[in-house]
């Protein structure tokens, strides 16, 4: 299924919380032909153009491992067949402190 890869190019882009979507199949019908690709990567497809759904739901509703939907997930990213939107580090986020300045501040107004 995975020929042999443990992980997908890109490392690191699908976490558990991922959320993955199926671009438009129209264009995605004209570059690549429903026969190229692996049974398992069309469930994939099937199960991502109902709603965004994260990588852990996709491992969990196709009976694979998450290391292998992470490598297929690789294959159809590749193909630009799906998005992905990451969540936001813990880092990135605003401070607690801040926000609750900016709370009282609205509300002193």
């Amino acid at each position: 299924m995975t020929r042999g890869r443990a992980r997908p190019v890109e490392d690191g882009l699908f976490d558990l919380i991922s959320l993955i979507v199926a671009k438009d199949p129209a264009p995605v019908a004209a570059a690549v032909p429903a026969h190229v690709l692996d049974p398992e990567h069309q469930t994939i497809l099937a199960w991502c153009r109902r709603e965004p759904i994260s990588v852990a739901e996709l491992g969990s509703y196709t009976d694979l491992p998450v290391s292998v939907v992470r490598v297929l997930l690789g294959d159809l990213y590749d193909a630009e067949l799906i998005s992905v939107t990451r969540p936001v580090p813990l880092a990135e986020l605003p401070d607690e402190r801040l926000l609750r300045d900016v709370i009282n501040g609205l509300r002193a107004l």
